[in-house]
């Protein structure tokens, strides 16, 4: 399926120092590539974000941002729907920032911030007040701890077909083979055009695939048996074992906040055929 694309609006002012737009994202709907003379936050309050850039791409959760120093073309977008808060961020009050693309874990205060500068946004008589809101924001920011990677997502063609698959139903068992056939090519060709495109075998971007699910699934109110089941794990054990391997705590704790997340694998991911 392909991907529609977004008209932002025109005569957007830029931001003094900040501006926060407010954008209901279709399912399969992106912005075309685009450069600003402004730093970026893209976030999503809920939904999954896609974001290309560098000809990198990243699937953010709700749990993470992706921020977008001046000048840099990107795109995003989103393949289920998502409800996006763009923080648009003048170039002179990023400063110490990071100087590249970079996705950040949001913790709940960041996430309150933002949700407060939208609701705020343009509100008459507002003005020290949101000044004092932008300014936390902008501390949170440089608080933020950066994950170190994401989840590779392909640009398009049959790798995208694969991986929305997997995304749709990370229960899914099948393997090279499977897929080869699905997809018209053998098992070890599709191994290899994965491990070159994406960086990492299917079956460990599998894994870590469900990983980021399983935040997903969790902060949407699912129990840790049922997000196991969901996930294709055999038992709540199995499924628990694999999440503190991965994320160095348990579902639960993690959920609470008290994840150190190692990997934070699960928390960082890469974007499907199409972003902003």
């Amino acid at each position: 399926m392909s991907w529609e694309t977004i008209t932002a609006p025109a005569g957007l002012a830029p931001p003094r120092p900040m501006t926060v737009r407010v954008q209901s994202i279709p399912p399969r709907h992106h912005f075309a590539e685009h450069v600003h003379p402004w730093h970026q936050l893209a976030y999503a309050i809920s939904g999954v974000l896609t974001v290309a850039v560098e000809g990198r791409s990243f699937v953010i959760s709700p749990e993470q941002a992706v921020w977008l120093p001046t000048g840099l073309a990107h795109r995003v977008g989103s393949l289920l729907g998502a409800e996006f808060r763009s923080l648009w961020i003048a170039e002179e009050a990023g400063a110490g920032l990071p100087g590249s693309p970079t996705v950040f874990t949001v913790p709940p205060l960041l996430r309150a911030l933002i949700v407060e500068a939208a609701a705020i946004e343009g509100e008459a008589g507002a003005e020290d007040y949101a000044g004092r809101v932008t300014a936390l924001i902008l501390d949170q920011l440089r608080r933020a701890r950066p994950l170190r990677a994401a989840l590779p997502w392909p640009r398009g063609g049959p790798l995208a077909r694969l991986c929305e698959a997997l995304h749709a139903d990370p229960a899914d068992p099948r393997g090279s083979e499977a897929w080869g056939r699905e997809l018209g090519m053998s098992g070890r060709t599709l191994a290899r055009r994965f491990e070159a495109e994406l960086g990492m075998s299917l079956r460990s971007w599998r894994r870590r695939l469900r990983m980021f699910k399983a935040v997903e699934l969790l902060g949407g109110g699912r129990g840790v048996t049922q997000t196991a089941l969901e996930l294709g794990y055999g038992s709540a054990s199995a499924f628990i074992y694999a999440f503190r391997a991965d994320m160095g705590c348990g579902p639960q704790t993690y959920m609470r906040g008290g994840g150190a997340g190692p990997a934070g694998d699960a928390r960082r991911t890469r974007s499907p055929e199409h972003p902003e």
